[in-house]
């Protein structure tokens, strides 16, 4: 299986006009149609039922395909590969769409004993991984032993984003970032010899593929896989290949579960025959099913144990079979993707059938990445510049720059300005029913996403273009100035490519044009590291949870009492000090403590863990012996939790009775803000609208915090309606409802998913009647009415696309309440105004502040320009361009304008003022300005004065003819003008010369 890791940079996109010329003219002549009713476009008709080479050494057969969902698309091919265009097994006919196979292969498990159980989201609950990478990943807390099986085996088809090697997507036949892992799982039930003759089964007799054009491989020690493969399966001993620890040897890091792989390869080329077949070489075959035989523990020494329970995990790719099954060159070509492309191709007016090898790479690119960010962005993930959201951020706009590369402009609707990634949208989400049915009920706001975000970034590619302009003038201005050939950085070619979107090949041929060439070597440099920096996080799912893998091996679940009780007697069932384990812990220590059974709440679902004490008491009396005050809980692995706190007093041990009371204060203020979560949810969803959904939340004692997706601020109006709303639900004093349900049921009945929170088949629904169904394993109040209030305190964006309301509820609204009439008591005192009359008073005081202010400015301003007439005497001739280069001491930078804009219309053309000041406080300002004659010489004030201000510690730009900066050096303002003047002398001098 393949490992994955984060996003690494991509190809970028251009500006108009190269653009177009990437496209041959020919790719333009013609308008593909969506798929049905598209016609074909060849030379001449083909006999229905004939073969038509798919140019990797498959075929396909015209003809019936087409009604059945297969799709069929002619390419050139050599004569060579004729002998690999036998039929696929006798199912091949044409039934083979994508949801056929996935169905196939999830009824044929189910057949078998297997629960078919949902994908899981891409945003995994495991904090080690950072996206769902792998089929397997729900289940990591089953392989592991920390969480009891729900059921002996299981079958799913998984949703996966890999983005460690996207710089292949398109140009290999099987990369993508966005794929579907078919699985089925063993826990403890089967094991080798039903998982092999199941998947041969499936292989050959479901799917229909020839025995003789599969090959085998296991790992080279695993005789008894080889001897089921050859002696029960009956494969010859030529197509099984042995293989080392690298290639057919899971692990799962460098301790823990593990165990010998087996895969299954589909040859394309079976006429070369066995001698020194290389199940590596992808131009012949494919591996589409990993079987992985989870037999062993390593342990810290690197040797290996046998597994109580051993376990299967199995993955076969879905695009893969498709390929196979539909009989096309590459998984793009198959129905899971196609529509994608040939929506894109007919947007770009071109046709993929005839397009060249460059096109057909774009058009996979937008295909395979459509699917990702559609599936991303329906489980929550927006675009953003930080963790996940900026994977779908690098995703859309390489979609973007690809799209214009390949010509596409508008929205396909006549819109010449609009955004064309919605279109694309459409398609990718018509598919996804099978997939995931959510997705098509946040089509509105996916749409909208993608929208925005797409042009957003065409307004950075436009800026990219103006910086490659400046750029080209300051690579040709310093080449003049040293004598050299000017050259582009290979830092400032990465800069256009990973920031502003930018191909190589266009800033290159933009360079050329204007003599400018690119340093390709630091280019490569520069991406490099970028692409070791991606490749080093999150690219394999660990099984293992850190320093107390062993000690909570020993440990059950702990039993949760806290929905009834905020107190009761324990068991301490196991102790760590700095993550080891101990027996004992005595006065002033740190600890974690494992109890049997507690009221308190660990923290999950947004809502922070219990606060309060442990006491041990005297076996042999009441006496109270030790006294520990825990300030966190969190849960471990599974369902066991760790209390987190100091010995205050005494001493406690493993096997010690203890009894646990939890803050009741502390407890009662989660409860009150969780619920007004709830409602705060609720009111968003009834005054904003139903797709807006929740992005994250944090419920704590004394506020909540609520993560939400919307694209732009609320207004206060609407803020002041979901308050109300909040406090009409709150008056009503309404009596939460909690029930525990299957999964289904509650989702069937309405209920909606804290965002976070892990659910298994029976799940705890919380309703307040009317108002808000919500699955939540968190504490509630009881009523509503013990709320008491909520208040809005703050709503702000945090990310592109998500806000974040902060609130008070409970005690901590009557405190906040309390606080503020407190402040406005002296506001009022201190104004002598009534609280009615104290923002008609306000606004008078700033009123007469902003008059005072402009007029204090103005006479800051004729002073400057007093001061200023007294320098254009000063002006120095340098080759029939006066000069005034001066320090106007404590003048502002209003001031210092207005004086730069005196003496530069004072002064004859050609003039240049540059002015520098020190308005303290540790300020400096900076002007220049430069007379038309000055400019034509070409040069720039903005350029100027920029390089100037770096020497006080700051920057600042402008136009050609008028540049303002900043710094925070002061002292540094003297050697700044001095060099200033050395430099505009120098520049006028070469100029002139």
């Amino acid at each position: 299986m393949e490992a994955a890791a984060l996003l690494s940079p991509t190809a970028a996109t251009s500006r108009p006009l190269p653009i177009l010329s990437t496209a041959p003219a020919a790719h333009r002549l013609h308008v593909l149609l969506p798929l049905s009713g598209r016609r074909r476009l060849r030379s001449s008709p083909r006999p229905r039922g004939s073969l038509v080479c798919a140019g990797d050494g498959v075929a396909r057969r015209r003809g019936s395909s087409r009604e059945r969902g297969v799709l069929v698309r002619s390419s050139s091919s050599s004569a060579s590969v004729e002998s690999a265009t036998q039929e696929v097994g006798a199912a091949s006919s044409g039934e083979w769409s994508g949801d056929a196979i996935r169905r196939r292969f999830l009824d044929f498990y189910a057949a078998r004993g297997h629960k078919i159980l949902p994908s899981s989201s891409l945003v995994p609950d495991d904090p080690t991984v950072f996206l769902t990478i792998a089929g397997m990943l729900q289940f990591k807390p089953i392989f592991l032993g920390k969480e009891p099986r729900r059921v002996p085996c299981a079958t799913t088809s998984q949703k996966c984003i890999r983005t460690n090697d996207i710089e292949n997507v398109g140009r290999t036949s099987r990369h993508q970032t966005f794929f579907e892992m078919l699985g089925n799982f063993s826990f403890g039930d089967y094991f080798k010899k039903e998982a092999i003759t199941w998947a041969w089964e499936l292989t050959t007799k479901e799917f229909g593929l020839p025995s003789e054009r599969l090959w085998i491989s296991v790992f080279q020690d695993d005789d008894e896989a080889f001897s089921i493969w050859h002696n029960e399966v009956g494969v010859p001993k030529e197509r099984i290949k042995r293989l080392g620890e690298d290639d057919n040897f899971w692990t799962s890091g460098a301790t823990g579960p593990c165990g010998p792989c087996s895969e299954i390869y589909y040859d394309f080329y079976p006429e070369r025959g066995s001698s020194d077949a290389d199940l590596g070489d992808d131009s012949r075959f494919i591996e589409f099913y990993n079987l992985v035989f989870m037999q062993y523990n390593k342990k810290d020494d690197g040797s290996l144990e046998p597994l109580k329970q051993k376990n299967i995990d199995t993955g076969m790719g879905l695009e893969r079979m498709a390929r196979i099954l539909q009989k096309v060159p590459n998984n793009y070509e198959t129905d899971l993707i196609f529509p994608i492309i040939e929506k894109a191709a007919s947007m770009a007016l071109v046709s993929y059938t005839t397009a060249d090898d460059a096109m057909k790479t774009n058009l996979k690119i937008i295909g395979d990445h459509m699917r990702a960010v559609v599936y991303l962005i329906s489980d929550g993930v927006i675009p953003s510049n930080i963790g996940r959201g900026y994977v779908v951020r690098r995703l859309i706009r390489r979609v973007v720059r690809t799209g214009r590369l390949i010509g596409i402009r508008g929205d396909g609707h006549g819109n010449s300005e609009g955004a064309f990634l919605p279109s694309l949208a459409e398609v990718a989400i018509s598919l996804s029913t099978e997939i995931d049915p959510d997705v098509e009920s946040r089509r509105k706001s996916i749409l909208g996403e993608l929208q925005r975000e797409e042009l957003r970034f065409v307004q950075t590619l436009e800026r990219g273009e103006k910086l490659l302009d400046e750029l080209l003038d300051e690579a040709l201005s310093s080449a003049g100035n040293n004598g050299g050939k000017p050259c582009l950085s290979g830092k400032d070619v990465f800069l256009l490519y990973d920031t502003y979107g930018f191909p190589v090949e266009i800033t290159a041929e933009i360079a050329g044009e204007r003599g400018v060439i690119v340093d390709m070597k630091g280019f490569d440099m520069e991406m490099e590291n970028q692409r070791k920096q991606s490749q080093a996080a999150h690219n394999v799912v660990k099984l293992s949870v850190g320093n107390e893998t062993e000690i909570v091996k020993s440990i059950p679940d702990t039993e949760f009492l806290g929905y009834d009780s905020l107190s009761a007697t324990a068991v301490v069932k196991g102790l760590l000090v700095n993550g080891n384990p101990v027996n004992v812990v005595s006065e002033g220590s740190d600890v974690e403590i494992f109890l049997d059974r507690t009221p308190f709440y660990a923290e999950s679902g947004g809502q922070v863990g219990d606060n309060g004490f442990l006491y041990v008491y005297g076996e042999e009396d009441a006496k109270q012996k030790a006294v520990i005050e825990i300030n966190d809980v969190q849960k471990s692995l599974g369902n066991i939790f760790v209390h987190k706190g100091t010995i205050k007093q005494g001493s406690v041990e493993v096997g010690r009775e203890i009894d646990a009371a939890v803050d009741a204060k502390m407890r009662q203020g989660a409860k009150a803000h969780h619920t007004a979560t709830h409602l705060l949810q609720s009111a968003l969803k009834n005054v904003i609208g139903s797709e807006t959904s929740q992005a994250g939340s944090l419920v704590a004692f004394d506020r909540l915090r609520f993560d939400f997706n919307f694209h732009r601020p609320l207004s206060e109006e609407e803020l002041m309606k979901i308050e109300s709303l909040v406090n009409q639900w709150v008056s009503s004093a309404t009596h939460l409802e909690t029930k525990v349900m299957d999964l289904q049921d509650a989702k069937n009945a309405g209920a909606i998913a804290m965002f976070g929170e892990k659910y298994g088949e029976q799940v705890r629904v919380v309703e307040v009647p009317g108002v808000s169904m919500e699955l939540c394993g968190g504490t509630h109040v009881s009523n509503t009415a013990e709320i008491r209030g909520f208040k809005i305190i703050s709503e702000q964006g945090i990310a592109s696309g998500v806000r974040r309301i902060e609130a008070v509820a409970g005690d901590a609204f009557v405190e906040y309440v309390c606080a503020r009439d407190n402040y406005m008591r002296r506001l009022c005192s201190s104004l002598k105004v009534k609280a009615e009359d104290v923002n008609g008073r306000v606004e008078t005081i700033l009123e007469e502040l902003r008059t005072t202010r402009n007029e204090v400015s103005s006479l800051r301003s004729k002073i400057a320009v007093l001061k200023a007439a007294s320098l254009a005497s000063k002006a120095t001739n340098i080759d029939n361009v006066r000069v005034v280069v001066e320090n106007m001491g404590e003048v502002d930078a209003d001031g210092l304008k207005s004086a730069a804009e005196y003496l530069v219309e004072t002064l004859e053309d050609p003039a240049a003022v540059i002015l520098g000041s020190s308005p303290g406080d540790g300020k400096v300002s900076l002007v220049a300005a430069f007379s038309p004659g000055v400019v034509k010489m070409r040069i720039q004030a903005g350029k100027f004065v920029g390089g100037i201000a770096k020497l006080c510690g700051g920057g600042g730009g402008g136009k050609p003819n008028f540049a303002q900066a900043g710094g925070r050096k002061p002292e540094n303002l003297p050697g700044a003008l001095e060099k200033a003047r050395d430099e505009i002398v120098a520049a006028i001098s070469s100029k002139s010369s």
